[in-house]
């Protein structure tokens, strides 16, 4: 027992001239059995709402049966053609051939068009030899005819709704095969990058921790004094950050690969490296990939804000889950120890970029003074489909547009 297919039994694709020509169709045959019972049956004033009524039921009955057969429900299906047929052999009863005609051919039409073929061939011949037997005059032959004519046109139906919908399951399927070529294709551009970056930049930076090594082996070797000391630190410092961009690389290599850590983890690691307090609350939400690199890249940046401006400070992060947005605070107290030399370094276009990050996502980003330390905040929906169609729109408004302050130095 096989349905139509989904979309054949929907109105997906109709064309609106059929639809129009449906219409016209329907209300001329509404119109000539209402004639038919006003001259033929001589029914006057309220004696017409027996008519209407019926017109008012195969309607209803009609509407029914094309939502139960997208719905594929075969009995309450089944009891809407028997209901068609019932109020035609009523109509039939009272004299309102036409009515009974309309209702009977309505009826066998749908049948085969939207039910099962062997169950609606079962209901629409019995309604088609309703029709073809009341036909006056109607030898053998003749009611054979009619009821052939009438059982191919609703089979011809079946046949074009069909093959309407075999077209649209066609588009569908060269749809979803174009959009995996097109993640394929962009996986492997992004598997060629990483490999262009691990070729140039990993190496460079392999290569630079190595020699920062050696310098600093050979300072340690030379004679004491404050000169060594401040050679040694800036050595130690240059290699500490090396090996730092070099672990930030390795994320980035791994971020285009696709095999990120857990957002929670990485959060904690990068904390642990500059002795901050870590707190992940809420029910942990699956986050778009491109929103679990904007939360890392922020807390990424907002960590290196708060070594070089607040030096000796105490840093605090949060990652929270609300709903289903994500919101991320990273504070800290202020600088315990002045270093001017660091706190002038940097273009100051990192906030900038994080809030082009939170903006391309749909979210917000808050940065400023509170008390006597510096505040990030990041709120950002975990899922960005919808977002993501509105990119850049925000981008490059004027302060005061969104919550966005940038502190002295940054």
């Amino acid at each position: 027992m096989t349905w139509p297919g989904r979309e054949a039994l929907s109105e997906l694709g109709v064309p609106r001239t059929q639809i129009v020509l449906d219409v016209v169709l329907l209300g001329s045959l509404a119109t000539w059995a209402l004639s038919s019972a006003y001259t033929s049956v001589g029914l006057h004033g309220w004696g017409l709402l027996l008519p209407v009524a019926a017109l008012l039921v195969g309607a209803g009955a009609v509407c029914g049966l094309r939502r139960t057969t997208r719905e594929r429900r075969l009995a309450v299906s089944v009891g809407l053609i028997v209901v068609l047929g019932g109020m035609g052999w009523a109509s039939y009863a009272v004299g309102m051939d036409v009515m009974a005609a309309v209702l009977w051919i309505s009826g066998a039409a749908l049948a085969l068009e939207r039910l099962p073929l062997l169950i609606g061939l079962l209901l629409a011949v019995p309604l088609a030899s309703s029709f073809a037997i009341q036909v006056p005059e109607a030898d053998a032959l003749g009611t054979a005819i009619t009821m052939a004519g009438i059982l191919f046109g609703g089979c011809a139906l079946r046949l074009d709704a069909q093959a309407r919908g075999a077209g649209f399951r066609l588009l569908a399927q060269e749809r979803a095969a174009r959009e995996a070529e097109a993640v394929s294709a962009a996986l492997a551009e992004r598997a060629r990058i990483a490999r262009e970056i691990h070729d140039v930049l990993a190496h460079s930076l392999s290569a630079q921790l190595v020699h920062l090594e050696a310098a600093r082996i050979q300072i340690e070797r030379g004679p004491e004094g404050a000169f060594r000391d401040e050679i040694l630190e800036r050595v130690t410092a240059a290699r500490g950050m090396a090996r730092s961009g070099l672990a930030e690389t390795r994320q980035a290599l791994s971020a285009l690969r696709g095999e990120l850590t857990p957002v929670e983890e990485y959060l904690r690691g990068i904390a642990a490296e500059d002795d901050a307090d870590t707190v992940v609350t809420g029910e942990r939400l699956a986050m778009a990939p491109e929103v679990s690199q904007a939360v890392r890249r922020v807390a990424q940046e907002a960590l290196t804000n708060a070594r070089k401006h607040a030096p000796g400070g105490r840093v605090r992060l949060l990652l929270a889950y609300e709903g289903s947005g994500v919101r991320l605070e990273i504070r800290d107290s202020g600088p315990a120890v002045h270093s001017c030399e660091l706190s002038r370094s940097g273009s100051g276009y990192g906030l900038l970029g994080m809030r082009e990050r939170a903006e391309l996502l749909g979210g917000t980003l808050e940065a400023g003074p509170e008390g006597a330390g510096f505040l990030v905040r990041l709120r950002v929906p975990a899922c960005t489909d919808d977002a993501l169609t509105e990119q850049g729109a925000r981008i490059g408004a004027p302060e005061g547009a969104g919550a966005w302050r940038v502190a002295p130095g940054w």
